[in-house]
């Protein structure tokens, strides 16, 4: 070995023992700071001592929103202070809900909102359908042995990583009238298609870009379902000379529905407050084609020069009324399952 190589051996050493030293240092530093704690707030309090720098954060920045966001739900006017808003009641929400037809926009008096609403409710509809569909298709597909595995399984799982707003960049690049599809178009002797301002086929690019996006997140849940299957339950099926369509009707489907059930829940919840991919992508264009609930909320509060703070948090409301029924629906769900699984063990039990 070296001289200099011995030096910077030692030197490496000295440093590290140094930071040890200092170390330890700092348990004699805090222990009477935590003595003293421990003896005015007592034993069990202590935990609180330790919980209350991440609950003073939580309270700042979501319960304390929360009940301005109330508060402002039942206030009028465009200022910002609680204090200069006179109290309205109920008075925004009927804003909201005055409609002499429902199911036609044009006839409500915040037609937008209500555009957005069916927007919103739509998409949940299509997206979920065809994300449930997509992804047990995938996970069949990933569970198989196939060569390279788990490398497409990554490739399916990467999209989950990158950003919304990345994620919106990326097809917008794709997209737009010089963009990449055009430019296959074009080499094979298509003509190209506006697919930014065709209120058709931006819904259908919307649903088509959230699926790319998400797809690999629910495709790890339905896989994880799908390696819980009893290999046994397949050795019986392909003894008895089952076909493949019957082995996914009858044993395949049948034990992946709790499951997909979770996906069902978890996809609904997301696609009703969709907004970043599809704000970056179309802003909500062409006309309101693509306007749903959340970008409402965003352009009635922020966006607009007559800020509505207190409608914007009226239809939040909504909002959070829909994602509260998905929510109890998710836990009524998963509630089941377990009554069901623990019947099911203590039924093998008992056999």
């Amino acid at each position: 070995m070296s001289q200099s190589a011995k030096a910077d051996g030692d030197q490496g050493k000295a440093g590290a023992s140094a930071l040890g030293r200092a170390l330890a240092w700092l348990p004699a530093l805090l222990e009477p700071v935590m003595r003293f704690a421990q003896r005015v707030l007592g034993a069990r309090r202590m935990p609180w001592l330790f919980l209350a720098p991440n609950l003073l954060i939580f309270g700042t920045f979501t319960f304390l929103p929360i009940i301005i966001n109330f508060y402002y739900a039942f206030t009028g006017g465009v200022k910002l202070f609680p204090s200069e808003r006179p109290f309205t009641g109920m008075e925004n929400l009927a804003t909201l809900f005055d409609c002499r037809d429902y199911f036609d926009p044009s006839t409500c008096r915040k037609d937008i909102f209500w555009q957005a609403v069916y927007n919103t409710a739509k998409f949940a509809v299509l997206q979920v359908g065809l994300m449930v569909v997509f992804s047990v298709i995938t996970a069949l597909v990933l569970n198989r042995k196939i060569i390279g595995r788990g490398f497409w399984r990554g490739v399916y799982f990467y999209p989950v990583l990158l950003s919304p707003v990345v994620v919106a960049l990326i097809w917008k690049w794709i997209l737009q009238s010089q963009g990449v599809l055009n430019g296959l178009l074009v080499g094979v002797g298509v003509a190209p298609t506006e697919w930014l301002t065709s209120a058709s086929w931006m819904f259908f690019w919307v649903i088509l870009v959230s699926i790319w996006a998400h797809m690999g997140f629910y495709t790890l849940i339905v896989l994880a379902g799908l390696q819980a299957i009893p290999k046994d339950l397949y050795d019986a099926a392909q003894m008895d000379s089952a076909s493949p369509w019957r082995v996914l009707r009858r044993i395949t489907l049948p034990l992946l529905m709790p499951n997909l059930l979770v996906v069902i829940v978890l996809a609904l919840i997301r696609a009703v407050q969709i907004f970043d991919e599809v704000f970056v992508l179309t802003g909500g264009g062409p006309g309101t084609a693509t306007t749903f609930l959340v970008q409402f909320i965003y352009q009635t509060g922020f966006a607009e020069a007559i800020h509505l703070y207190g409608l914007a948090a009226a239809a939040s409301l909504v909002l959070a009324g829909a994602l509260l029924v998905l929510t109890l629906l998710q836990l009524k769900i998963a509630g089941g399952g377990e009554i069901k699984d623990g019947k099911a063990k203590g039924g093998a039990g008992h056999a």
